[in-house]
């Protein structure tokens, strides 16, 4: 597909940066706030507004070996497990060694997570996961608290944004190195219409394509703009046959379309059970962690008592939990719920599988660099090779931070080297062991 474009006016007007960041969620803010510290003019083009993308959305938590008596070796062997096998274990290493310390940079920039009385960092835990290690904020809201801490640091820190803005197409030099992006500009703001901004350093983090299917956990922005940019600009893509599908998603009914209300898998950490309309708890026998294995076992679980039944949605059954920990826990669930019509105080709540998260994309090194000099990209638009075939509970957020820093890292120590040295790093995107499609791997 490489030298297609799409059909669209000459940029009206431009901006000049050192890096253009596409996408606010965890992966393009972190990105945009480590560029900016390394002096880097910076600047963060987004499809909406800056905390509308599915950072914000994200639920549960984010996984790291936090918690006394574990370890990133502990969190590499489940992760590897969930992954199927297909996992890259270089790129998980990276992300369980280099995740603890991400995190708590990410306090340091003002994320407030749940804390036990003592004050250490409250951990539940999710599908896959043989320890808790999932830290949480606002019972249920990690992806806001996160997405309110890096929107505030980023406007905090003066970098520039260009908000409703639809990425077009990567502009390359007549060496075919990344050159900058263009992009159309929809409704109010600084710009409008087609323009450009010019950079030698291009990062992707554009999220999922979730809306690809009719019915899905991501939010309306979610529409693959990223890997589609990438192929016509080139770029090599991997692995995108493995869309995950989260098993527990409120059931609204068979004509159901578009973002569907999530019910986390933080919800089974504590203790729910996934049962039939008889009160039969079917993932009982089928694997040692029972609702608690990873997603794809659970969700195949689902869908087979579905077709056994002829049913068409399971139940997740929390009543005892009782409405003091729903409201303290859950409240975004709870509160979901009950807009709906069910209280899963009373009541055990309708659930179905549904598209959540791209395990592939486009194929990245360790360093978050492409094939193609000058692009990276990073989050969900990505596959690093964390991931596999099947995402661990909780690894997403993770990998945006750890993968985010990677990027900033060797942007500014390509800058640091100058024009040649800048130019040597992308055009070795492709010599670096860890991508997740199986990179050569340079001495």
């Amino acid at each position: 597909m490489t030298g297609i474009r799409l059909q669209a006016p000459a940029p009206g007007w431009a901006v000049d940066a050192d890096v253009v960041v596409v996408g606010s969620g965890v992966a393009g803010l972190t990105t945009a706030l480590r560029c900016t510290a390394a002096g880097l003019r910076t600047v963060v083009v987004t499809k909406a507004r800056l905390d509308a993308g599915s950072t914000r959305w994200a639920q549960g938590g984010i996984a790291a070996a936090l918690g006394e008596g574990d370890t990133p070796e502990q969190h590499r062997d489940d992760t590897l497990v969930a992954g199927a096998g297909l996992c890259d274990e270089p790129a998980v290493h990276a992300l369980v060694t280099e995740g603890p310390d991400a995190v708590r940079r990410l306090i340091a920039t003002g994320a407030r997570f749940d804390t036990e009385r003592g004050g250490a960092i409250a951990l539940t835990r999710e599908g896959g996961h043989h320890r808790r290690r999932i830290a949480h904020a606002g019972g249920d809201a990690t992806g806001a608290e996160i997405s309110r801490a890096l929107v505030d640091a980023v406007r905090a820190g003066g970098i520039r944004t260009v908000e409703n803005a639809l990425v077009l197409d990567l502009l390359t030099d007549s060496g075919g190195r990344a050159a900058g992006v263009t992009l159309h500009v929809m409704g109010e703001g600084q710009h409008d219409g087609v323009g450009a901004v010019r950079a030698p350093s291009v990062v992707l983090a554009t999220g999922g394509m979730g809306q690809v299917f009719s019915a899905t956990t991501n939010p309306a922005v979610s529409t693959g703009d990223g890997v589609a940019l990438a192929l016509r600009a080139g770029a090599e893509i991997s692995d995108l046959e493995f869309v995950q599908f989260h098993p527990t998603v409120l059931f609204l009914g068979p004509d159901a379309e578009g973002q569907q209300p999530l019910v986390s898998e933080a919800v089974r950490g504590e203790g729910a059970h996934l049962v039939d309309a008889d009160g039969v708890r079917f993932m009982v026998g089928q694997h040692e962690l029972a609702e608690l294995a990873p997603r794809d076992i659970v969700a195949k679980g689902i869908m087979r008592r579905m077709r056994e039944l002829g049913a068409a949605h399971m139940y997740l059954d929390a009543r005892h939990f009782g409405a003091a920990m729903w409201e303290s826990r859950f409240p975004t669930i709870l509160a979901a719920c009950r807009a709906h019509g069910f209280d899963p105080v009373t009541e055990p709540i309708p659930v179905a599988p549904a598209a959540h998260y791209a395990s592939g994309g486009v194929r990245t090194d360790l360093r978050g660099r492409t094939t193609v000099p000058g692009l990276y990209a990073c989050g969900e638009v990505a596959c690093t090779g964390v991931h596999g075939a099947n995402r661990l509970a909780s690894n997403s957020l993770l990998e945006g931070l750890v993968f985010a820093e990677r990027i900033a890292a060797t942007i500014a120590a390509g800058a640091s080297a100058g024009s040649a040295g800048a130019a040597e790093a992308g055009t070795a995107g492709a010599a670096e062991a860890g991508a997740g499609a199986g990179m050569p791997a340079a001495g």
